[in-house]
């Protein structure tokens, strides 16, 4: 999860190591009871892969792991061109601690029984990033490998699972596990899924996150998103109830997760989480502190889920503006608000805008995302920290002319700042 709020391996046997892998030297995969969830985390926390930094040597390893995971659970590749893996540009406009080169979302699909409507798509997804070395976004002093068992080889060991069971009997409508890259440097493995997704966003249902689900014990279940379709709280309450677990429902559809790229993007969604910890962003998230039984509690939730949606004529009713979007320029506290979500890819200039708050200034002036905001009345815009200062100097109740870049001809609207 973004910033905001045994360390050996013991393994006796190599489950699979593709060949094109064993050039980098990655681990052994565990060869002890492979199909449980512990084991994808304790293969993914391992100091072997030193904290999985997008787009790092590690990552790839990673990637190459959960792509053959996703195989022997019986899903396909789902990536363009017949892959398991989407390129993803790791650098950003908003982050400049964010690693260079390139990194790799991991897709695999497990086509519908419906010929009906295995055209309808949910997406099921966790990031398997984490923070390397510790140089940016940790919350201990001194670094070391910050392995990330909760965060998130938890969600990801669950993603699979949930892949296992669910191809055991395929739900009619079809399914997208996505292991996520570079969400610690910013969402950017989901925004960029959405920005070029390998099916059409209009097919996608419905967007399930797994993001931190390694404590159940100790720490419960939070449900995000709940006020994103009006059909969620009861799906979500017949699951937890069938498992045995009370959850925390909350309404909002954004946070500091993968799940907010998509409602962004007019998607439902949910986002699992069991609370962040005296662990969080710290060396000290190690394999050992995980609920192994709440694993497998959790995706005994998540596949009642998405059964329930994945099965005609069942069908959510989209509602927008559940919550306030993470990292808005000009929030509160900081001078004046605006109310856009800016889109952490890098332009030549300016801030291009991700998305805009339901009933913020920027919706009321008419802008849109896919903007790029290049002017406050005779100031240039030249990058995110230019906006910010400038928001920061003017006030609420007061006017500011905005130029954009729209579909590459410049327009300008005015703004009344909050």
């Amino acid at each position: 999860m973004t910033r905001g709020i045994q360390k050996s391996l013991r393994f006796v046997a190599v489950l699979f190591v593709p060949a094109a892998t064993q050039a980098q030297a990655c681990p052994p995969a565990v060869a002890s009871e492979p199909g449980e969830p512990i084991a994808t985390v304790r293969y993914l926390s391992d100091d072997a892969l030193k904290g999985r930094l997008a787009g790092s040597a590690e990552e790839r390893c990673a990637a190459e792991y959960i792509a053959e995971r996703m195989r022997a659970a019986g899903l396909e590749p789902g990536a363009p061109g017949g892959s398991w893996f989407q390129d993803v540009p790791l650098r950003s406009a908003v982050n400049p601690h964010a690693p260079e080169g390139t990194g790799r979302n991991v897709i695999g699909l497990l086509r519908g029984s419906d010929p009906q409507h295995r055209d309808e798509y949910i997406v099921i997804g966790a990031h398997y990033d984490h923070l390397g070395l510790g140089e940016f976004g940790s919350l201990a002093p001194g670094g070391g490998i910050h392995n990330g068992a909760d965060d998130n080889a938890s969600g990801t060991a669950v993603l699979l699972e949930t892949a296992r069971r669910l191809a055991g009997e395929r739900p009619a409508r079809s399914i997208l596990f996505v292991a996520f890259t570079g969400e610690e440097s910013g969402l950017l493995g989901s925004m960029h899924f959405v920005e070029a997704p390998p099916v059409p966003l209009t097919d996608m249902k419905a967007m399930l996150n797994l993001d931190m689900v390694g404590r159940l014990r100790s720490g419960g279940l939070i449900v995000y998103g709940i006020g994103t379709a009006r059909e969620w709280e009861a799906i979500v309450a017949r699951a937890t109830q069938a498992a045995g677990v009370k959850g925390g429902l909350e309404s909002d559809g954004y946070g500091a997760s993968d799940h907010t790229s998509f409602y962004l993007k007019d998607i439902p969604v949910l986002h699992f989480f069991t609370n962040v910890h005296d662990e969080y962003h710290r060396p000290a998230d190690d394999w050992e502190l995980i609920d192994v039984a709440g694993l497998e509690t959790v995706a005994t939730i998540v596949t009642s889920v998405a059964r329930q949606i994945g099965t005609p004529p069942m069908a959510l009713t989209l509602v927008r503006g559940a919550g306030r979007p993470p990292a808005t320029t000009g929030q509160r506290g900081y001078g004046a608000s605006l109310g856009t979500v800016p889109d952490m890819r890098p332009v030549d200039r300016g801030v291009r805008l991700q998305g805009i708050r339901a009933g913020s200034a920027a919706e009321a002036a008419g802008l849109r995302a896919g903007d790029i905001i290049i002017r406050f009345d005779d100031d240039e815009i030249a990058d995110l920290m230019g906006m910010t200062e400038a928001l920061r100097k003017r006030k609420p109740g007061q006017s500011v002319r905005i130029t954009v870049l729209r579909d590459g001809s410049p327009v300008t609207v005015t703004a009344v700042l909050r």
